[in-house]
Order: structure tokens, then C-alpha cells, then sequence
């Protein structure tokens, strides 16, 4: 019976360190800016694109994978500063419409440089050898992406709680205002939140396109919204509550995926049921029971508002 599950935890767990990259992202900039960055899920596809066009340009994957990251770095940067930051004093709705924008306009530029075409992502030696673990066969990336997502949260938390600038990202998540009047530098902290938001999706689209090989202009929606889904199961805001709550998605959806050959091998059921097929569904039916239970999350804290 493990032999059977372990292949199906393995893989869930690698999916769910890729997806808290990605909603670490949502809940940074939804801690200073109380606003969800729709287009997050498409700068991770961008990255991934970014890296297709580079490696066949001739560039060595070596390099190709810091300029990448330092590209979709300076991409969070920009659409920050176009995007979000004229709107700043506007009404949150012309914010999240403003993210909706960015979304479909990366898609559609996508879409014109591709024609609509699948791009097959390059082979990155090492992390894309095959390795057994257990008895299972899977891919070196799925064993390195919780270690090196965990190293990552970790490097941030400490970032956040034992830097100048990490004080700043307290102060403004706290209060926006009083931060502003206390002589915060408001634009260069939402700047950098942007920056470090981007960058952990840059790393988890060299991790996930390096599994699911095929990157089209809708490849960041459905991760994207994964994400969005761990961030709010969590506690949106909270950076632990992003983590574990991508973990738990990402192994459960996989769990279910094997459900159908679990079951039969145990001999509960006598053939496939289609349960794989339901993957998806629970990740948003997930989300439902969650808000209606608890609506701040697992580690979310209540807001109060100010009178």
C-alpha cells in the first residue's frame, strides 16, 4: 500500500513547495497592499517563456537561469510602477481591475510571440535526471523543491524580521498611513515586495516547467489560481500560512489524482471511478469550506476596522 501512495505523496509535496513559491507572492502583496495581483500566476508563465526564447537563442543554461530570475525580478518591478502605482490612491476595485489588465495583456503578448504554439521547455541538467527514491522513479527536481522552498521561506522570514527593509514590509502591513507620515519610503517597500514576489515565482517556474515540460500563454492560470487558493487557505497575509497551505493542496490534489489505482490495489473498488478527474474541483471546494468555516484562514488574523 505505501509503495502505492508514496509516488503520489512524493510528487504532491514537490507541487506544493512549487505552489507556495507562487503564493508567497499573493500574500506578501496583499499583507502591504491589501490588493490580490491577478497577473501574478502570468509573470510566472513568463518566466517560463523567457526561458524557452533564451536557451534556444543560444544562451548557456547556466546563465540563462540568473538572467531569468533577474527578468522576471525586473517584470514584478515594472508592472508595480506602471500598473499599480498611479493607482495608488484610487479605489481598490481600479487596483484589481488594473491587476485583471496586466493579466490578459501578458496572455495576449504571449500569444502574439508564440502564435499560440506549445513551447517545450529546455532540459536543465541535474535537476531534471531521474532518480529513485524507495522505490519510486521521479525527477530530481521533486525531491530538491521542498528543501529548496523551505530554504527560501526561511532566508525571507529572516529577511522580513532582521532587516531595515523587512521592518519597513511590518510597518506598512500594519499601517499604511502612519508608516507614510512616520517617513517610510512607502513606494521603494512596495517596490521591493514586488521584486522578491516575482523572483520566488521565477524560481518556481524553473521548478514546475522542469516536471510539465509544455509552456503556452494560459500555462501560469490554473497554478496561478492554485496559489491564490493556498494564500487564502492559509491566511492571506501570512507568509507560514501560504507555505503550509500550498503543501496541503498540492498533496492532496495529488493523492487524489492516484485515488482511483490507490483504492483498486487495496481492493476497495474492482475498477477506475474517474476520480482523478475531481483534482482540481476540491482545490476550489477546499476554498469554499474554508471561507465559510473560518474566513481569515488557518493562520489569518481577524481585521479590525478603524473608527
Amino acid at each position: 500500500m505505501w509503495n502505492t501512495v508514496f509516488p503520489y505523496l512524493l510528487s504532491g509535496i514537490s507541487v506544493g513547495g512549487q505552489y507556495a513559491l507562487i503564493a508567497i507572492g499573493y500574500t506578501m502583496v496583499y499583507g502591504i497592499l491589501r490588493l490580490i495581483n491577478f497577473a501574478h500566476g502570468d509573470v510566472f508563465m513568463v518566466a517560463g517563456i523567457i526561458m524557452v526564447y533564451m536557451a534556444a537563442s543560444g544562451v548557456p543554461l547556466w546563465l540563462c537561469i540568473p538572467l531569468v530570475l533577474a527578468l522576471t525580478a525586473l517584470i514584478g518591478f515594472v508592472i508595480e510602477r506602471v500598473a499599480y502605482k498611479p493607482l495608488r490612491s484610487a479605489p481598490r476595485m481600479s487596483a484589481m481591475i488594473s491587476a485583471i489588465g496586466v493579466s490578459y495583456t501578458l496572455q495576449n503578448l504571449v500569444l502574439y510571440i508564440t502564435g499560440g504554439l506549445n513551447q517545450i521547455y529546455p532540459t536543465i541538467p541535474w535537476i531534471s535526471d531521474s532518480v529513485t527514491i524507495f522505490g519510486a522513479t521521479t525527477k530530481m527536481v521533486t525531491i530538491i523543491t521542498p528543501f529548496l522552498t523551505l530554504a527560501l521561506v526561511v532566508a525571507l522570514v529572516q529577511l522580513i524580521n532582521h532587516t531595515k527593509i523587512g521592518m519597513a514590509m511590518r510597518a506598512v502591513s500594519r499601517d499604511f498611513e502612519t508608516s507614510q507620515l512616520m517617513g517610510i519610503k512607502i513606494n521603494r517597500v512596495i517596490s521591493t515586495t514586488f521584486v522578491i514576489g516575482t523572483f520566488l515565482a521565477g524560481v518556481a517556474s524553473l521548478l514546475y516547467f522542469t516536471n510539465y515540460t509544455t509552456v503556452i500563454q494560459t500555462s501560469g492560470a490554473m497554478p496561478g489560481l492554485k496559489a491564490f487558493v493556498a494564500a487564502v487557505f492559509g491566511g492571506i497575509g501570512s507568509i507560514p500560512g501560504a507555505v503550509v497551505g500550498a503543501f496541503i493542496i498540492g498533496i492532496a490534489e495529488n493523492i487524489i489524482k492516484g485515488l482511483d489505482i490507490i483504492l483498486f490495489k487495496a481492493g476497495i473498488i474492482s475498477g477506475p471511478l474517474g476520480l482523478a478527474t475531481f483534482s482540481d474541483a476540491f482545490t476550489f471546494a477546499l476554498l469554499i469550506i474554508i471561507l465559510a468555516v473560518k474566513p481569515t484562514g488557518l493562520f489569518g488574523e481577524k481585521i479590525t476596522d478603524k473608527v
